[in-house]
């Protein structure tokens, strides 16, 4: 069942929300991201506002008076009253940015009896302070709002909070880019990292390459959902003006909010040879790609002088549009097929000595040899770059800031080599990954689950690094990439309210952090959602399932749970759960096969349906061993995992699946005394576009002292042919033997194919429940 208003409807009576029946209503100060510092003063009267109130700014402070209009604008949406706005002191409402404080985003909030003062400490501080006052303030037509009488200080903790979104699979025109960035300002995200270019279409006009955009805008078909050979007939091009980005920069600039833009190179540029086939390797023809897999092997020609002039002449264009200091110059999933081959760029490699050594490869000191020209060029603009994490496959220049997405360890690596780190991993901040583990009731999305919770989770700092290393740490940001986000709406749908978790994940302290408080302040900020009619995900109100293995009892303790208490309903027969069905028990003790549901009844509206995934063998709750360990991003409980009988979602970061990036492992299991078996089964997840790949060959032995084992079956696969996104369960059948140990050794695909992006490199093999019987 998808989120429907209706259900929204019974959490805003849960809370007392929607519309006020009241002349006044009253100013909530519970806002999302929660202040610093909150001191609500009951002794004084509070301060309302009314039609006649107004807003003042300092006279000739041009940055104030756009911010009191905003103000003004924010009060009238949400409760219909229309505030003047004027120059001058003593306005019901004062703006003022003088406030000392070291952190220019800082602002303070006074509310007394007769009015409300907002001084920033600069002017994304005062900024600030109006959102916090616009959320504050409940959705609500009415007479007037009563401001409880209080002091609120506030500041940000990281000075980077960032969100990207990728506008080259899908084109979005300004004005979804500008809605986008009310999003942001709403939230309190201050950078908005824009993927202009990539493979599948370039969408900033370069006035001195006009092709770029004549030609690499446009794409006559895109590739439908994940089959890899299926293409629609829907042509796709857009781009966006200088005049229009200029118009983009300003806009956001107006909301407290820096533009970084991206031009991904040198790999990610089918687009651009498209336009100009001079600058690669071969010389074309090359098409701007219509898949979404990283298939090409083009790339810009590291030995064509030409290529370093186009550089040149496209971000020398660029650096006019973006004031920004930071640019983002990819570096990610680079081949380096090419330029093996191609005997301009081995040219160039021995001209500038480049050898294969403890410090990278001759190809990956060619791809360092471009970027590095790319940011000397920028630098003496002054500006600076930001690169994916692989900029560190070879030295880089520490000036350069790293973007960590594989995991954190990317963040960790450049931290401790000195550069500055934006942390953007996968598994926490990829907004194209699931938000349910429910993905037949979701639109069609890359693969991964990162729910709400995991974001608002993570600490932004990993763990390991010192205080100096950590000072490099300048805050986090969540991505959207649009292989299958083709419209707007669904582009909201995959941030909110995941971007308010974010928020508050990079505004507040950790110490001040709680995700059940969180929760609870949510509805406010949802009903601004309603009000602008943005779609968003509502599982946060799902059913919470924690399943726990008691290997002791034999059993699984299943406790079902909503964030608001609200009573569940469920059944283990395979049924929808109605408003009939049994109401949820403290603990729920299955030893046995069943297929539990369970929905959230909130005054009968009832919600989505949670699912669990129970398998039992006589594997289950018996030791297992593995070895060697799983990829430490990917270990989690480690073994145990394997025999506990639950089963993991199709979401491969839903920390139930372990994850080897080994040519071979092995899981052993202990079934504790002889048993007399004939099957064996091993559930694998397979995501190609996250480089997880299925088995090349299992083998099954079995042993009676856990030393001398004797194989009993093996089956090899073939390797993919495509774009691959499913749950395998591998089953085998032999004759029935008599064993106590039972063992799975799996061979993984060691080298993944031409096809793919990681052509040449080991694959990831994704193993949950392994069964016996």
């Amino acid at each position: 069942m998808p989120f429907t208003k209706q259900l929204f409807c019974g959490i805003a009576l849960v809370f007392g929300l929607g519309s006020c029946s009241g002349p006044h209503s009253e100013a909530d100060y519970a806002v999302i991201p929660a202040p610093y510092e909150v001191s609500v003063d009951t002794l004084q009267a509070p301060f309302t506002l009314k039609s006649s109130s107004t807003i003042t700014y300092p006279e000739g402070d041009s940055v104030l008076r756009r911010q009191a209009e905003f103000l003004a604008g924010y009060v009238a949406d949400n409760t219909g009253l229309s505030l003047r706005v004027e120059a001058g002191e003593g306005g019901d409402i004062a703006l003022l940015r003088n406030l000392d404080d070291a952190n220019a985003e800082a602002y303070m909030i006074n509310v007394s009896p007769t009015g409300i003062i907002v001084n920033g400490a600069g002017p994304g501080g005062s900024f600030y302070g109006i959102q916090t006052l616009r959320k504050a303030i409940p959705v609500a037509k009415a007479s007037g709002v009563d401001f409880p009488a209080a002091t609120i200080y506030d500041a940000p903790r990281f000075g980077y909070r960032g969100a990207h979104l990728d506008v080259s699979r899908h084109f979005f025109p300004t004005d979804s880019v500008k809605e986008f960035i009310d999003m942001l300002a709403l939230h309190n995200i201050n950078t908005f990292h824009w993927h202009l270019t990539d493979h599948q279409g370039w969408r900033a006009e370069i006035k001195s390459r006009p092709l770029l955009t004549e030609i690499g805008s446009k794409r006559p078909h895109t590739v439908v959902g994940k089959t890899r050979t299926e293409y629609d007939s829907i042509p796709v091009e857009g781009f966006y003006t200088q005049d229009e980005m200029r118009d983009i920069v300003r806009y956001a600039a107006e909301r407290n909010i820096d533009v970084v833009p991206e031009i991904d190179l040198p790999g990610h540029f089918m687009a651009g040879l498209a336009a100009y086939p001079e600058l690669g390797c071969t010389g074309g023809p090359y098409e701007v790609y219509c898949g979404w897999e990283n298939a090409p092997l083009d790339v810009l020609c590291a030995g064509n002088p030409a290529v370093y002039d186009f550089l040149d002449d496209v971000f020398g264009e660029l650096v006019d549009i973006f004031p920004s200091t930071l640019f983002h110059i990819g570096g990610d999933e680079c081949p380096k097929a090419r330029w093996m081959e191609c005997a301009k760029c081995q040219a160039e490699a021995d001209r500038l000595g480049f050898k294969d050594d403890a410090r990278g490869t001759r190809e990956a000191k060619l791809q360092n040899h471009i970027m590095h020209h790319v940011t000397d060029f920028l630098r003496e603009r002054g500006r600076r770059v930001i690169g994916w994490d692989e900029i560190l496959d070879s030295d880089f220049d520490t000036t350069a800031v790293v973007m960590g997405w594989r995991g954190e360890s990317g963040g960790v690596r450049g931290a401790q080599r000195g550069h500055d780190v934006i942390m953007t991993p996968g598994i926490y901040l990829y907004f194209d990954f699931y938000q349910s583990t429910d993905q037949a009731s979701e639109p069609l999305a890359i693969g991964g689950y990162v729910p709400v919770q995991k974001v608002y989770g993570y600490h932004v700092i990993p763990e390991g690094l010192t205080d100096e290393e950590s000072k490099h740490i300048l805050g986090a940001q969540a991505n959207l990439w649009t292989e299958y986000v083709p419209t707007f709406s669904q582009v909201l749908y995959m941030e909110l309210p995941r971007i308010a978790a974010l928020s508050e994940a990079t505004w507040s302290r950790p110490e001040k952090k709680d995700f059940k408080g969180f929760v609870n302040r949510l509805p406010r900020l949802l009903d601004i959602y309603e009000a602008r009619d943005w779609n968003y995900a509502g599982h946060v109100f799902d059913v919470n399932g924690t399943v726990t293995p008691d290997a002791n009892a034999k059993a699984l303790k299943v406790t079902l749970s909503t964030f608001d208490g609200a009573p569940v309903r469920y059944t283990t027969d395979g049924t929808e759960p109605t408003s009939e069905s049994a109401l949820a028990p403290d603990t729920i003790k299955i030893d046995a096969p069943v297929s539990l549901r369970a929905r959230a009844d909130r005054d009968g509206v009832l919600g989505r349906t949670y699912t669990a995934g129970i398998q039992f063998s006589k594997a289950t709750f018996k030791p297992a061993a593995i070895e060697p360990m799983p990829h430490p991003r990917y270990t989690y409980n480690g073994a145990v995992q394997l025999t506990d009988a639950c089963l993991a979602s199709a979401g491969y970061t839903d920390e139930g699946w372990l994850g080897f990036h080994t040519p071979q492992f092995t899981v052993t299991i202990d079934l504790e005394e002889p048993q007399q078996i004939s099957k064996a089964a091993l559930r694998a997840n397979v995501n190609t576009d996250a480089w997880i790949f299925d088995a090349r060959k299992v083998a099954v032995a079995v042993s009676d002292d856990g030393r001398n084992f004797t194989d009993i079956c093996s089956e090899e696969y073939e390797p993919l042919a495509g774009n691959t996104s499913t749950i395998r369960t591998h089953k085998y059948a032999f004759e029935p033997v008599k064993t106590r140990y039972v063992r799975f050794t799996v061979d993984t695909e060691t080298d993944m194919p031409t096809w793919h992006a990681g052509a040449g490199n080991p694959s990831f093999f994704f193993v949950d429940e392994v069964t016996v019987d």
